[in-house]
This record gives C-alpha cells, sequence and structure tokens, in this order.
C-alpha cells in the first residue's frame, strides 16, 4: 500500500492552521455573538481563545506522541486501550468535517449570488466538486491554495481592524456593555467558538508534515494565537463603526461596517474576501476529513478501500470521493448558525475527550518520549487538560436540548456502523498502533 508523502513544512502547516481557523465562522456568526453579548463580545472571543489554547496544548502533546492521520481516533484508542471509544471519537470528527464542508459552501454559494446569478446549492455543489478535485491533486497543491486563501482572509479581517481603529467612533464606546449580562457573553462564547475550531485538523495531516514531532506543536499554538488576538481585535473595531444592534440585525455584518465607511467598493471587496474565507474554510475540511477515513481504514477500523492512495498524486483517492459525496449531499442542509451549534456540540464533547486522553496517557504510558509536554504540571499530572476538560463539559452543558439530541443521534448513527463493521470482521481489535 503506497503511503502519504511528507510535502508541508512550518510555514505552510501555519498558514494551513490559520486558513482552518479564520474560515466563514467570523464573517457569519459576529452579528449573532453581538445580539447575545453586546459591546462585551470581545470577551466571548477572548473566551473561545483560552479554551482554543487549552485544546491546542492537548492536541500538541498527543500530536507529536502519536502523528498520524485519524488523529483523534488514534489518541483516543491508544489513551483508553478501547476500539469503540477511538471509533466513535474518530466518528464525530469526520461527520463534522462533511457538514462543515457542506453548510459553508452554502455560504460561498449565497455570496456568489452577489457576483454570478446561480442557485445557492448549484454555487455550493460547485465549489465542493472544484476544490475535491485540487484535494486529489495533492496536499502541496492544496496547502498552497490554502496560503493563497488565508493570506486574502486574514487581509479583510485586517481591513476591518484599520478602518475600525482609525475612524472615529460617533459616540463613545462601553467597551463592557452587556444587554444580557454574563449569560450573553457566555451564549455569544458558546456560539463563536465555532470560528476557532479547526486547528484540530492540522492534527490529521500528520503523515504529510515534515518533522511533526516538532512542527505539528508549534503550529498548531502558533495558529491559535495569531487567530485570537485577530479576533478579538475584529470585535473590538467592529462595533467602533457600527453599534452592536446594527451587527445583530445584519445578515452580512463584516460587509455592512466596510460599507459604512468605505461605500459600496467596500462591502463588494469584503464579499469577495468572504468567497475565499468560505473557500478556504471548505478546502481544508475536505482535506482533513478524507485523511480522518483513511487514517481510520488504514488502522483496519474502516473498510481497507478507504486506505487505499492514488500512485501518482499519493493522496487518499477513495477516502476523497467519498467525502466529496457525503459533502453533497449535506448541501441541502440549511441555517449556518444551527449547525454550528450541532458542530460545536460535537467538537466539545472531542476537545473533552481530547483533554482527558493526556491526563489518561501521563499515567498509563509515563515512558514514552514526548516531544512536547503540556506546561503546568503537578508531577505527572497536567493542569491545564483538567481546565480544558472542565470547559468544555460546561460548554456542552449549554446548548439547546434539539442540538443535544441532533449531537447524540449523529454519535447513535456512529455506534450503528460500528456494530455493523465489527459483525462484518473489518475490525483488527488492538490497543496500539
Amino acid at each position: 500500500m503506497s503511503e502519504l508523502k511528507r510535502h508541508m513544512g512550518l510555514f505552510h502547516l501555519i498558514m494551513y492552521g490559520v486558513g482552518l481557523i479564520l474560515g466563514a465562522g467570523i464573517y457569519v456568526l459576529i452579528g449573532e455573538a453581538a445580539g447575545f453579548a453586546g459591546n462585551s463580545m470581545w470577551i466571548s472571543f477572548l473566551l473561545g481563545a483560552i479554551v482554543a489554547i487549552f485544546a491546542g496544548l492537548s492536541y500538541a502533546e498527543l500530536s507529536a506522541l502519536y502523528p498520524k492521520a485519524a488523529a483523534e481516533y488514534t489518541f483516543v484508542k491508544n489513551a483508553f486501550k478501547n476500539n469503540f471509544f477511538g471509533f466513535i471519537i474518530g466518528w464525530l470528527t469526520a461527520i463534522t468535517s462533511i457538514i462543515v464542508a457542506a453548510t459553508v459552501s452554502l455560504g460561498f454559494g449565497g455570496y456568489l449570488t452577489q457576483f454570478v446569478d446561480l442557485p445557492i446549492t448549484i454555487g455550493a455543489i460547485f465549489l465542493i466538486i472544484v476544490l475535491s478535485i485540487v484535494n486529489f491533486i495533492g496536499i502541496k497543491e492544496s496547502a498552497w491554495a490554502n496560503t493563497i486563501f488565508a493570506l486574502i482572509t486574514a487581509a479583510g479581517l485586517i481591513l476591518i481592524i484599520v478602518i475600525g481603529f482609525s475612524a472615529e467612533p460617533v459616540e463613545p464606546i462601553d467597551y463592557l456593555e452587556a444587554p444580557n449580562g454574563i449569560t450573553g457573553i457566555i451564549l455569544a462564547f458558546v456560539l463563536i467558538f465555532f470560528a476557532f475550531i479547526g486547528f484540530e485538523d492540522m492534527a490529521n495531516v500528520a503523515e504529510e508534515v515534515r518533522r511533526p514531532h516538532k512542527t505539528i506543536p508549534r503550529a498548531i499554538i502558533i495558529s491559535i494565537v495569531i487567530t485570537g488576538i485577530i479576533y478579538v481585535l475584529v470585535s473590538l473595531s467592529a462595533v467602533r463603526i457600527l453599534n452592536w444592534e446594527e451587527l445583530a440585525l445584519s445578515s452580512a455584518p463584516l460587509a455592512d461596517v466596510a460599507h459604512s465607511v468605505l461605500g459600496t467598493n467596500g462591502s463588494i471587496t469584503l464579499s469577495l474576501i468572504a468567497l475565499f474565507a468560505t473557500a478556504s474554510t471548505v478546502l481544508i475540511t475536505l482535506v482533513a476529513g478524507a485523511r480522518i477515513l483513511y487514517g481510520m481504514a488504514k488502522s483496519n477500523s474502516l473498510p481497507q478501500f478507504l486506505a487505499r492512495v492514488h500512485p501518482k498524486t499519493n493522496t487518499p483517492w477513495i477516502a476523497v470521493v467519498g467525502i466529496l459525496i457525503a459533502s453533497i449531499g449535506f448541501a441541502f442542509v440549511g441555517d449556518i448558525v444551527i449547525i454550528a451549534n450541532i458542530v460545536v456540540f460535537a467538537v466539545v464533547i472531542t476537545f473533552a475527550a481530547i483533554n482527558l486522553a493526556v491526563i489518561v496517557l501521563r499515567y498509563t504510558e509515563p515512558v514514552l518520549e514526548r516531544p512536547f509536554r503540556v506546561p503546568v504540571n503537578i508531577g505527572k499530572f497536567p493542569i491545564l487538560p483538567l481546565f480544558g476538560f472542565g470547559t468544555t463539559i460546561y460548554m456542552a452543558l449549554q446548548f439547546d436540548i434539539q442540538v443535544v439530541f441532533v449531537g447524540l443521534g449523529i454519535m447513535g448513527i456512529g455506534v450503528v456502523l460500528y456494530l455493523v463493521l465489527k459483525r462484518r470482521n473489518y475490525f483488527v481489535e488492538s490497543n496500539s498502533f
């Protein structure tokens, strides 16, 4: 069986991570966050960055320990010596990648209608197909495309920061104004955490990264810090131009911010940049989703044909096609805010398991060499993953019951799939790889 090729260095991986995080979420959800938290939404973004750092440190330690595709599956299976638990976490990661790719592609289709008279769903499907071809061609080409997308996306957000802090606010701004108090800040934090997720998928391209033991931990932490700073500055600058009530009512809040200062050219520019932002998110989630399927198949937890690597492109081509078909199917699902909550619910469950895996492995595998260790420890016990675990559990309890039921339903489908595959003897039970 062919192996994946190591084409990505630190710069490309940082750009990959920045592109993962700086996707469609900030362009769409900042208005919703303003409705919950008012001028205090910067606190929500700061909380999001802190929780992302907790999870990112755990991913960094585990990625250096087990630099494999299907990262979450690998981490959890090795920590808990349980194929079923690992499979469910891997399943959650794969299905959320598919849902994110499909949903964000609809956002792309919506922005595209401002430039081309094309139905939103057709635009979404077109994007998924084009980017799946890029995914098939190779990780090197995907990395370059994503680097360009990430730089353009960051430029749009930096434009908002510049015009926001350059313009004099119409009236004095109370950056601690919170119309719904602490509750609103927490609700905004849970929602906008969607804008931070994605860095975890950096671990899933580990088999295509040069010197992964050192490169992946550095890239994860740097990516989160860069994007966290940008998000907080964007949230502060946006309310200097439009008050939080106007932001909350807007369907394209950052485009409206640019329009209010730069006129029509500003809103067109931001809409165009949003096309690249959404395309970046879709590309990377398609790449990561295919690597999750590939890694789980390679580890005998999914049918072996999903682990086939194309001899010319060195990409997991059948997994790429599988993600393509599934994403097109999910492209008929609607509202990005509802889907964002479902995705975040699934992600925080995964993050809880990852933080717990770091703690468990410190005791079950103490002699393994750890090229990167989460800082702040009492003996073997890592303090920050404990905070990360507690925070993610708290977040999971903040969702509407409908979101929780959908999330549990997705996990239930994974359980059924596991039982079917186990009955057909697809699994080779083992405790580690």
